[in-house]
């Protein structure tokens, strides 16, 4: 019995001392498309989908979502939001600052009604893009 008394003492000790390590996720684009603001405050039409291919990395450890656009952009999370999941869509929000200090909101939003297609929107006051992406 004493044996098993210090089995399960090792197995609880290795378990609680185990580093817990995210993986960052990565994900494709396949296009994108941007809007911006009028004068009097409401948003132009999303321009055409044109073709994107650049590499999205999502590191929750680092904080971190780096888009390697030609000029890359990377965006310090401040604050995760409250994730909204019905039955027409799934959307996680994060609050970012980008490396040039602008605040801007980003959400992976995953459209059910659509055959699940995945979509990352970058909102800026005055910009906004959003990225069809899809898990790489």
């Amino acid at each position: 019995m004493k044996y098993l008394n210090v089995f399960f003492f090792l197995i609880v000790l290795n378990f609680g001392t185990q580093k817990t390590s995210a993986q960052p996720i990565r994900f494709q684009t396949s296009s994108v498309s941007f809007t911006d603001k009028k004068d009097d405050g409401n948003w132009n039409e999303w321009s055409d989908f044109v073709d994107a291919r650049v590499l999205i990395t999502l590191d929750a450890k680092k904080d971190l979502i780096t888009i390697n656009s030609s000029e890359v952009q990377s965006f310090k999370i401040k604050a995760y939001g409250e994730i909204t999941d019905n039955d027409e869509v799934n959307i996680v929000p994060f609050e970012c600052v980008d490396n040039k200090f602008s605040k801007c909101n980003i959400l992976v939003i995953t459209k059910k009604k659509e055959n699940n297609r995945v979509q990352l929107y970058v909102t800026y006051n005055e910009v906004k893009f959003v990225y069809n992406i899809y898990a790489k």
